[in-house]
């Protein structure tokens, strides 16, 4: 039986939209419904540190409203830490964070952060929060999250978003090689893998397609094509050529 691939939606530029004018329209708790009517599997929010779209409070509401798993993305800050271990969310997603970046620039250097990154991951853990670090499809990556005793990583889907704008065919396939490989190779060692970043209709089933991956993790493009059908309507669609894919 072929392996129901996770969709998590990613509601963060809700706040983002709701946060260019003040006031509390949009309503990111609405969207949370929404996902959990549409078929979505879970609700992702990153709580940056400048607060630019999810903000503390409606970290308190997603909590206590959600009847879906919380995947909390973090940076690897004791502020952050500290406000995971409080709230207790399914699921924590280390990821790098600059403040001067649009949006997530690249994996997080599992292996080059090891000392930082352990004992995060170890009180993470310890408070029984699914810990996941989102890195590069690489081997060096994988072997940094084992050694810090990561179930999970999320492979990080970028350089094959702007390839496929590129319409590099070559490059296309050798980035797919990539992170097929990276997900095998975390599946063997008893990580899960996901994937995520830039996801789109056009480009998703080849990510969808490869059999280890567990879990996406789908939300700038959602919330986009929301304003034109509808956030139901958009996660139906996603969740539809995901199903194709496997």
């Amino acid at each position: 039986m072929t392996q129901h691939l996770r969709l998590g939606v990613n509601i963060d530029h809700v706040a983002t939209i709701r946060n260019a004018r003040g006031g509390d329209h949009p309503d990111p708790m609405r969207a949370v419904r929404i996902v959990q009517a549409a078929g979505g599997d879970g609700i992702t929010v990153h709580l940056r540190e400048d607060r630019r779209h999810i903000r503390d409070s409606d970290l308190d509401t997603i909590m206590a409203g959600s009847t879906l798993p919380i995947n909390l993305e973090m940076a690897a800050t004791e502020e952050m830490l500290e406000i995971a271990l409080r709230h207790r969310p399914h699921a924590a997603c280390i990821v790098p964070e600059k403040r001067e970046e649009r949006t997530t620039e690249g994996g997080l250097d599992a292996a080059g952060m090891h000392n930082t990154l352990a004992p995060i991951v170890g009180r993470l853990a310890a408070a029984g929060i699914r810990v996941s670090l989102f890195i590069e499809p690489e081997a060096r990556q994988i072997d940094a999250a084992m050694r810090l005793g990561a179930p999970v990583v999320e492979l990080h889907t970028g350089r094959y978003a702007h390839l496929w704008l590129d319409e590099d065919r070559d490059g296309i396939e050798t980035e797919l090689k990539r992170i097929a490989d990276a997900a095998a190779l975390a599946t063997k060692n008893g990580i899960e893998p996901h994937a995520g970043h830039g996801l789109t209709f056009d480009n998703v089933q080849p990510i969808a397609a490869i059999p280890q991956l567990a879990e996406l993790n789908i939300g700038h493009y959602l919330i986009g094509e929301a304003i034109f059908d509808g956030l139901e309507a958009s996660i139906r669609r996603m969740r539809q050529l995901m199903d194709e894919a496997r």
